[in-house]
């Protein structure tokens, strides 16, 4: 950590992105009573999270980090949390079984709540009222009353990301991830597809590989890593008044963690080298992240890399391209030549969701399967070409069955969004598109020669 950084220090720096509260009072109220309140994970978590990803930098490993766009207040309960659960435990077999490397699970949950606006304000009508920022600052109903900030819906956020992460550590570690359970994973509108029943043959191949295991006289039933899996969390650090009031003090190392998550990143509108968001994480011991869009230069990525992870610790920072389908081969490869030359470990991960979002002719925010494979492809021939490792996918994702994304294997089209668009922000896919991408990303990979 560096010497001259406090949990407090980010508050002397210019700070983009947070809510207008409407009375400061409130706000450090509401602060003050989630500082009080114990960590929702912890240091030596976030540092085992470090030691998986250092293996995704060197290549052996692979990064999936997967979730909801924004979680919701409204949406919220144990079968939601065990669906998404399930199809990223579903495309983490898909991906480790076909590259033959662990895959680092890594979910936007238990605190993907707020999200970044390209405006303060969005009109309704004739109304011109504050914009949606998440469940954690305002209600979505568009109405003015609705939308003014509330301090105590960081309170309510903190109290679901608890709720949220026992049942996670619940699911994870009693049972349900069990290997053995492999075939159990699949929900029945996944398993009447065609990447369904692909996911069925492979589970059949592993139930035959245990056996053939348990024949050989290895003891399947008392190796913990064939019953539990870890799933770490993370989630956008944008309101730095909350990330502060969860940061706490290791008492074995002495150093300072953000113990809202394992994992967090700072997007696209937040990465100013001289801004408030990079003075705060480049303090904090977990791993970070930080999203890098077409038009980020060589030099400004080398500073970044410097300011978040300037001992190089592997693990540490992950670099997270969103650029677009028709840009990412072109734009990355530089970015990718200069890091390497400069010996920087960093993670490299494609989010496909981000560049390619689209207004519908039907009026919906969507996003079409066929262009987040197509970027996911380009970010892997531009890691062939410099010989560097495509180390994983971050996607927006749900366990259930929406219609918000076109294309995948159903080939839903524009006409089908109407039917079950229920995202509160940007379009996801569902647990078949998932699936379906996992296989198609681990044969991109496969076919390019890294596996």
């Amino acid at each position: 950590m560096p010497s001259t950084w406090t949990p407090t220090s980010w508050r002397a720096f210019p700070v983009v992105q947070q809510p207008d509260w409407p009375d400061e009072g409130d706000l450090e109220r509401a602060l003050k009573q989630i500082a009080s309140y114990p960590p929702l994970v912890f240091a030596g978590e976030a540092r085992s999270l470090q030691n998986a990803l250092a293996q995704v930098s060197a290549g052996n490993a692979f990064l999936l980090q997967a979730g909801d766009c924004a979680e919701s207040f409204d949406d919220f309960s144990a079968n939601n949390i065990r669906e998404k659960l399930r199809v990223i435990l579903q495309m983490a077999v898909v991906l480790t079984y076909s590259l033959g490397v662990p895959t680092v699970k890594v979910g936007r949950i238990a605190g993907q709540f707020a999200k970044p606006r390209s405006s303060a304000t969005e009109k309704i009508g004739d109304l011109e009222i504050p914009s949606f920022r998440g469940h954690i600052v305002n209600d979505p109903t568009p109405t003015p009353a609705a939308r003014i900030p509330d301090p105590d819906r960081l309170v309510q956020a903190y109290h679901q990301s608890a709720s949220t992460l026992n049942l996670v550590r619940a699911f994870t570690k009693g049972g349900f991830a069990d290997l053995s359970r492999v075939h159990a994973w699949t929900q029945e509108f996944v398993g009447s597809s065609p990447e369904g029943q692909r996911y069925e043959q492979l589970a059949t191949e592993i139930d035959r590989a245990l056996r053939f295991m348990r024949a050989c006289g290895v003891d399947t039933e008392n190796t913990s890593s064939l019953h539990e899996v870890d799933v770490y969390t993370s989630h956008e650090a944008l309101l730095l008044g909350y990330e502060e009031a969860l940061t706490r003090q290791d008492s074995l190392t002495g150093g300072w963690y953000d113990c809202s998550a394992h994992m967090l990143w700072i997007g696209e509108r937040t990465r100013q080298l001289d801004g408030a968001h990079i003075e705060f994480l480049r303090g904090v011991g977990n791993p970070v992240g930080c999203k890098i869009g077409a038009a980020t230069d060589v030099d400004y990525v080398l500073e970044l890399c410097q300011a978040l992870n300037p001992a190089r610790v592997p693990g540490r920072l992950t670099l997270i391209s969103r650029m677009g389908a028709d840009k990412v081969e072109d734009a990355l490869r530089p970015l990718l030549r200069a890091v390497t030359d400069a010996g920087h470990p960093v993670v490299w991960a494609c989010d496909p969701m981000h560049a390619n979002t689209f207004t519908s002719t039907s009026g919906h925010k969507t996003r079409h399967f066929d262009d987040i494979l197509r970027e996911i492809s380009g970010f892997v021939n531009a890691h062939r070409a410099e010989g560097t490792w495509p180390g994983g996918i971050h996607v927006e994702l749900t366990g259930d069955n929406v219609t918000e994304c076109l294309g995948g294997a159903d080939d839903l089209q524009v006409a089908d969004l109407v039917d079950r668009y229920h995202t509160v922000c940007d379009p996801r896919l569902n647990a078949r598109q998932g699936l379906d991408l996992a296989f198609a990303v681990a044969e991109l990979i496969r076919s390019s020669g890294f596996a």
